[in-house]
């Protein structure tokens, strides 16, 4: 209950800063709709299928740089402006982060779930459709901004973020992959036992990590 309080407190405190007085106030729905959904996604998945917490942690951070995107845009955020200007960029780098994040934690997301419910082993094959499918939801994401461009007009930009970069839905792409493949790289030894932990308490789900086990 502790960690739930603490987790809680983190995602609203950043949520309140988030939606008051954003840049543009439909730029902020669209972009920060994501976190607001995985609240209740969260709260669902609590009584039928608590995550491990490390996923816990890594969704809070993932919540965390929606909302700082969604309150500021994502091309304007001040810290990557700074960092443009030391850094000689032609542009503010900020979405890219956001991307990367799109792939790695949807890439730990699909591990859990695919562990969990004795879909695949740990391992190669696992590795690679955790990869396809963090890939595969950041071209849905893409599809999405595409659509919700076209439908708002006069916010199409802020929400694209393209910043004249006629590559940016290719190179939004590949940060998420760049990212499956590190979370997955550093992470799956850790995630690994913290399932092992996990499936003490819910042996109707045991899995097969990597070394054999369990």
């Amino acid at each position: 209950m502790k960690n739930l309080l603490i987790w809680l407190a983190l995602y609203a405190s950043v949520l309140v800063w988030s939606a008051w007085q954003p840049h543009d106030g439909i730029t902020w729905w669209m972009e920060a709709t994501p976190a607001l959904l995985a609240l209740p996604l969260l709260a669902w998945c609590r009584w039928k299928f608590p995550l491990t917490p490390l996923l816990y942690v890594l969704i809070l951070l993932h919540c965390w740089v929606l909302l700082v995107g969604a309150h500021y845009t994502y091309a304007q955020v001040p810290l990557f402006d700074w960092l443009a200007e030391w850094l000689g960029w032609s542009r503010n780098n900020y979405d890219k982060l956001g991307h990367f994040a799109q792939g790695f934690v949807p890439a730990m997301i699909a591990r859990e779930i695919l562990l969990r419910n004795r879909v695949l082993q740990a391992g190669g094959w696992c590795h690679f459709l955790c990869g396809c499918f963090a890939l595969a939801l950041s071209a849905l994401y893409e599809l999405i901004e595409w659509w919700a461009a076209v439908l708002t007009e006069d916010g199409a930009e802020a929400f694209l973020g393209t910043q004249g970069y006629v590559w940016d839905t290719q190179s939004d792409m590949l940060l998420a992959l760049i990212g499956a493949i590190c979370a997955l790289w550093t992470l799956s030894s850790l995630h690994d036992r913290q399932l092992a932990k996990w499936v003490m308490f819910a042996p109707a789900q045991r899995v097969t990590l990597s070394d054999g086990s369990l």
